[in-house]
């Protein structure tokens, strides 16, 4: 057995679950925040027999792409006032990171 561990931007989360239960697969889904842009995304958790991972690593992989997208961070006008002017900037944002782990024991109580 595996688990999954598909780290997923929140724009696509919604449909990345909807196409694996339609599929017969559950995942367990915990919020979580981004580290570069701090932005919301959504790690899933998604136990699966070996066989079964090339299907859900290809559902993972059509519907989580990359975009481009505008983000504003904040960069300082005056350090000594800590004044701010956001100048937005594009940026590659959405896809997927997944994470395959071995697991050597499974209980479902």
């Amino acid at each position: 057995m595996l688990l999954l561990i598909a780290v997923v931007q929140d724009q696509d989360v919604n449909r990345l679950l909807t196409a694996l239960l339609e599929k017969g697969y559950r995942a367990t889904k915990l919020a979580s925040t981004g580290g570069f842009l701090r932005q919301g995304n959504t790690t899933l958790l998604i136990g699966v027999q070996e066989e079964q991972a090339e299907e859900v690593n290809s559902i993972i992989k059509g519907i989580c792409r990359t975009r481009k997208g505008l983000v504003s961070p904040m960069t300082a006008v005056d350090q000594t006032l800590n004044t701010y002017i956001p100048t937005p900037v594009e940026v590659e944002v959405g896809g997927a990171t997944v994470f395959t782990l071995k697991v050597e024991s499974f209980e479902k109580f």
